[in-house]
């Protein structure tokens, strides 16, 4: 160990020389591991993480007929597939089903309220309203009432309300100059920005088969949620959903769509959401729900997916990584190769002294190895600096904070290793051929 330090110190070139391969080599591996880490790491928490993994959700293989009827020409028997309360009762009575909540699609509305604001698409979903909180939505003001008539606004429901003559002016604008990009933002603004509607009365508008506008009983805003966690409000702003019992529900029908009142009487419904105390159930629970004609979904595939393509990242860029130090350790058989030749005279003295196959094959492995340990030493400081670059462009360009390349420490002993054993290998060829090299002939050469 001694005399390969020895070499290593005295030959700076060659040495600089391999270890600046090895490093660039090292840098990709521990730059490719920590990337691959990071990004799972993100993915994991932002979009894994919002997947509701525990969830399971129920759709019907079938649905109401004509006017809500209950009547349809496909084929007999269509109502075997429909989600009815009957069959909710069952599921939740399923082993390992937290919760199971229902919900039905209303419509789409254009909608006024008392101060002669308008908002020209909001959706009206009916379900259980204590069960917001269990699909993980929190109130910013207000809560859920029990009296026929209330309404629950989303985040987004609380945008969008503009004047009629504000909208009617902004609207002429917009057709009279619509390439003006101070007018879309001027619309855009009024769009995103939220208003208070706590406490306020709205009516529902529809036309009807005739052509003429049909407006609901009034609704009382009883509460808001907040804007979901993780979520942009700007990307929240275009999601405008308000949520009512199924009896507020019943009782807006009766006048403003008395084709659905059917439906909603039976108490039909669009999709189900069931929580599980344990994903390992899902399966099962899944087989069960088909059993009853109904579709059932979860997110476990998306889950694996996405794992299955950050594992795949992460071998495609260590394998670049490795590549990068198969090309490095050429550099390295080449210069102990030579190093070899230009040292015959001291190997041959060394044989001479006693020195034997084995102890001169060492030698040149473990100055070859300390070449490896070096370059792992300048790959990790180059590995620093190429992440905190990629971290300054990342934030610069994309604008995410959130995703924040981080080595971690478990990389690094990975990259060394890589590192050492590059050197290890490429130095075999080399210690062999000086363990070989003739004594005499070499002395007599030199």
């Amino acid at each position: 160990m001694r005399l390969a330090w020895g070499q290593i110190k005295r030959r700076k070139v060659v040495t600089a020389l391999c270890m600046t391969g090895i490093s660039i080599g090292c840098a990709a591996i521990i730059v490719a591991l920590s990337i691959g880490n990071s990004a799972q790491s993100y993915l994991e928490k932002e979009i894994i993480g919002s997947l509701k993994l525990d969830e399971v959700n129920v759709s019907p293989q079938s649905s109401i007929g004509p006017g809500g009827s209950g009547e349809s020409s496909e084929s007999e028997g269509w109502d075997r597939g429909l989600l009815t309360d009957d069959k909710l009762q069952i599921i939740r009575r399923f082993d390992h089903v937290q919760s199971a909540i229902a919900t039905k699609q209303i419509g789409y509305f254009r909608s006024i309220s008392a101060d002669n604001l308008i908002n020209e698409n909001l959706s009206l979903v009916a379900m259980d309203l204590t069960q917001l909180k269990e699909q993980g939505k929190t109130f910013k003001q207000g809560g859920p009432l029990e009296q026929i008539g209330a309404v629950v606004f989303n985040y987004g429901s609380t945008t969008g309300w503009i004047d009629g003559q504000t909208r009617e002016k902004l609207n002429q604008m917009l057709n009279a100059d619509p390439a003006n990009p101070k007018l879309w933002e001027e619309r855009q603004r009024y769009e995103n920005v939220p208003s208070d509607m706590l406490g306020k009365t709205i009516q529902m508008e529809r036309m009807d088969n005739e052509g003429q506008m049909i407006l609901s009983p009034q609704l009382y805003v009883g509460g808001v949620l907040d804007v979901p966690t993780g979520m942009n409000p700007e990307y929240a702003s275009y999601d405008r959903q308000a949520y009512v019992s199924f009896e507020t529900a019943e009782w807006l029908s009766a006048s403003l769509m008395p084709e659905v009142s059917t439906a909603l009487k039976q108490r039909v419904y669009d999709s189900l959401t069931i929580k599980v105390n344990d994903p390992q159930y899902i399966r099962p629970l899944e087989e069960l729900i088909q059993k009853l004609a109904l579709n059932a979904s979860d997110n476990l595939a998306m889950r694996d997916q996405i794992a299955s393509q950050i594992n795949t990242f992460k071998a495609i860029a260590l394998g670049i990584g490795v590549f990068i130090l198969l090309l490095a350790s050429i550099s390295i058989i080449v210069a102990m190769t030579m190093s070899t030749h230009q040292r015959r005279r001291q190997i041959g003295i060394m044989k001479v002294l006693g020195a034997n196959m084995p102890q001169i094959r060492n030698m040149f492995i473990v100055e070859a190895s300390f070449l490896g340990f070096l370059g792992g030493l300048l790959g990790i400081v180059f590995a620093y600096l190429i992440i905190n670059g990629l971290n300054s462009f990342i934030i610069a360009s994309a604008g995410i904070s959130g995703l924040q390349i981080i080595i971690t420490m478990g990389t690094l002993p990975i990259g060394i290793a890589f590192a050492v054993m590059t050197g290890i290998i490429s130095g075999i060829y080399p210690a062999i051929s000086a363990a070989r090299t003739n004594a005499l002939l070499a002395i007599k050469r030199d």
